[in-house]
């Protein structure tokens, strides 16, 4: 099984690179994610961004294949760091590949909703993208280690 982050938006502020790579080197390569990162949408003072959103939801459908695709949603599921460690341990025994994706500034285009096969909930409160990629690649560290029998979840 390979993994993939699927994220809207470059030149990440160095914070958000550093915390990012800074996870992803704890990470055995055959969890760690490659970070694939897309151009935001066209957005214009009059323009409608659901053009955005679609061209953003077209170039998300291109890079995840045939993969399982984890939608990161805040109006998705909530998972506990059980919750993730045990997907991931499914996912790895299913061995498909795996594409987690986030949005553009105004989420996910409905296309991309709707190829989910789950939408994943990091918190009821609205995270900024770029923090999302933080959160996730230490969250997964987190579940890798619950697995492995390491004390960092606790």
């Amino acid at each position: 099984m390979k993994m993939q982050l699927i994220a809207v938006g470059t030149k990440m502020p160095d914070w958000v690179q550093k915390g990012f790579h800074e996870y992803l080197k704890r990470l055995p390569k055959d969890v760690a994610p490659k970070l694939v990162e897309l151009n935001p949408g066209h957005r214009a003072k009059n323009a409608p961004v659901h053009l955005a959103m679609e061209s953003e939801g077209e170039a998300i459908l291109q890079s995840v294949g045939q993969d399982r695709v984890i939608a990161l949603e805040v109006l998705g599921k909530p998972w506990s760091t059980k919750e993730l460690a045990t997907n991931l341990a499914d996912w790895r025994m299913d061995g498909r590949n795996v594409s987690f994706v986030i949005g553009g500034p105004d989420g996910l285009a409905p296309q991309v909703l709707a190829r989910a096969d789950a939408k994943w909930s990091m918190s009821n409160l609205t995270l900024p993208h770029p923090l999302v990629r933080v959160v996730f690649i230490e969250q997964l560290y987190r579940a890798w280690t619950l697995l492995n029998g390491h004390p960092y979840h606790k």
